[in-house]
């Protein structure tokens, strides 16, 4: 009999006050989505939503 394979916890890392600034920071200075999702180690969708739930813009085309 094959053996099971074990299932990955996935953990979710909150947003730190510094994190939420430095977005509105990334916000407001037009910086593309890709660009703020490499440096803040994020995925795209993740930061999307914590703009949509802040109530910024997010992404260079806005």
């Amino acid at each position: 009999m094959a053996k099971k394979s074990k299932s990955v916890k996935r953990v979710r890392k909150p947003y730190s006050t510094a994190d939420i600034k430095l977005l509105k920071a990334h916000s407001k200075s037009r910086t593309p989505v890709a660009k703020i999702s490499k440096l803040m180690k994020r995925s795209e969708g993740s930061l999307r939503q914590k703009a949509l739930t802040l109530g910024i813009g997010l992404g260079h085309q806005r």
